[in-house]
């Protein structure tokens, strides 16, 4: 949960409505959407939902026949926005799908959806590490909050805004900060 909302809690993701449709398919509020049902087993644990770099990489594999460098091309190409190689990878993919039997209207769909992601993409690894951050940060500061507290006002010290703020989630927690005394 942690990987898939350091994903999508950005603001390409929040603004295009993607966010409340991960949640409510999560919640099972919602039936999941996939754009092909070729696609299940890539996009399943997202709910239908592309977060990560390496689904469009998948799916470029398993519906227009890319191998894996070639979807390494397409996703480099839809995060710099390139018109022309954009045009080129268009082209690339609508010819893999024609081959294995996906009508030009739904495969311009899919690339027009492949292609919007590339606006937020992000790589599941990034996010993994990102998560494991946090998971551990969040660790620390329920079971070492007074540790935790110690290291994020001394790494802040010089920084009196974030400080003002930390010292009064100190008190709000119920943790002493004493001055500085040259006896302690």
């Amino acid at each position: 949960d942690i990987i898939a909302a350091g994903a999508l809690y950005r603001p390409g993701p929040l603004s295009s409505g993607m966010v409340d449709d991960f949640c409510a398919c999560k919640h099972g509020q919602k039936q999941p959407e996939y754009p092909h049902p070729r696609v299940v087993d890539i996009l399943r644990e997202t709910y239908g939902v592309i977060a990560y770099q390496e689904q469009v990489m998948r799916i470029a594999a398993v519906l227009a026949g890319f191998t894996l460098g070639q979807s390494d091309v397409l996703r480099k190409a839809m995060g710099k926005k390139d018109p022309k190689v954009m045009a080129k990878q268009r082209e690339a993919f609508l010819g893999g799908t024609k081959k294995k039997g996906i009508s030009e209207k739904k495969a311009t769909k899919i690339f027009e959806l492949m292609e919007y992601f590339a606006g937020y993409g992000f790589n599941k690894s990034h996010s993994t590490a990102y998560a494991f951050l946090a998971y551990q940060t969040a660790y620390l500061k329920a079971h070492f909050p007074r540790h935790f507290a110690a290291a994020l006002l001394t790494i802040e010290a010089a920084n009196t805004d974030k400080l003002a703020l930390y010292i009064a989630e100190c008190r709000d927690r119920g943790i002493a900060v004493l001055p500085p005394d040259v006896n302690e």
